[in-house]
């Protein structure tokens, strides 16, 4: 299984980012799909979540109401649409996967199996 994440990018306060996430190497299977952002010196910290066998996602505080994650099943992406940004969202996003049975997922880096490797986003303010 392999991720690649793609999106990132220098933009000014205020303005948007799309991220893409994309799975491959696997053709069966429920999962769930993590981001996650890691800022220098900091650890690694959940933004959101979604499932792939409903849709459902899920927010941390910080970007609830301007982040909004979405998936293409057939394409095994998901989208991290990042609206009305901060200088404090700036770090290395990352996405991780994790196959799942439920309709759930985790905001706990540690069960996440897969990674990509991630995208840089800077916010200047």
């Amino acid at each position: 299984v392999q991720l690649q994440a793609s999106g990132g990018g220098l933009v000014q306060a205020g303005g948007s980012l799309r991220l893409s996430c994309v799975a491959s190497g696997f053709r069966l299977g429920y999962y769930a799909i993590g981001w996650f952002r890691q800022a220098p010196g900091n650890e690694r910290d959940w933004v959101s979540c979604i499932s792939s066998i409903d849709g459902g996602n899920f927010y941390a505080d910080s970007v609830k109401g301007r982040f909004t994650a979405s998936s293409d099943n057939a394409e095994k992406t998901v989208y991290l649409q990042m609206n009305n940004l901060k200088p404090e969202d700036t770090a290395t996003y990352y996405c991780g996967l994790v196959f799942r049975t439920d309709d759930g997922c985790s905001p706990d880096a540690n069960e996440y199996k897969y990674w990509g490797r991630g995208t840089q986003v800077t916010v200047s303010s």
